[in-house]
């Protein structure tokens, strides 16, 4: 990058961090869209801290994820995720990512509209299926045919996921481009 261009991306992260006014920005898109990696580009560049909400879910139940859904079912473990989100809207100056399941939610969807501006991080199957068959701890892909069942969520959460303020397309590029596409936007969104 050159002298020009880092200048110009600083320019832009300065003038977002300000429109923004200490809002929390807040990804929400599919398991595998990248929310957690280009959040933490975009909470460096802003100035801000970077919150995972399946991160901070998982401190305060001190249980994963998997563990958390096998013992207390999806719907004790959305609950618990929509108070976790709750709590963290309060906050200044974050970036937050949330799980992919976490929008979706009606109330949760609200409390976010209401306390941040969201950005959709939206990715095809394909870009989605191959981040995602890199790891095995995505409890909702446990099923016989783990792209079906990817391709069904598409289906069910792309419509409620176009709710967002704003739209980012996550695509085999590098993590820091994405970022930067995240910052154009909201900030266009902003102006």
């Amino acid at each position: 990058m050159s002298r020009s261009q880092g200048t110009a991306r600083q320019g832009r992260a300065k003038a977002l961090a300000a429109r923004l006014a200490g809002r929390p920005l807040v990804l929400v898109g599919m398991m595998g869209a990248g929310k957690t990696t280009v959040g933490r580009r975009v909470a460096r560049r802003l100035g801000r801290v970077f919150v995972d909400s399946d991160a901070e879910i998982e401190s305060a139940a001190q249980m994963s994820i998997p563990e958390f859904f096998a013992q207390h079912g999806e719907g004790e473990f959305r609950a618990g995720e929509r108070r976790v989100i709750s709590r963290l809207l309060k906050e200044k100056d974050i970036v937050l990512a949330t799980g992919g399941g976490a929008f979706v939610n009606a109330e949760t969807r609200a409390l976010v509209k209401e306390g941040g501006v969201s950005v959709w991080l939206k990715a095809d199957l394909e870009v989605l299926f191959a981040r995602v068959s890199r790891r095995s701890n995505r409890p909702l892909l446990l099923t016989a045919d783990p792209k079906a069942t990817l391709e069904r969520l598409i289906a069910e959460r792309y419509p409620i996921y176009a709710e967002a303020d704003v739209t980012v397309m996550s695509r085999d590029v590098s993590q820091d481009t994405v970022a930067s596409d995240v910052i154009a936007a909201v900030l266009a969104h902003l102006s």
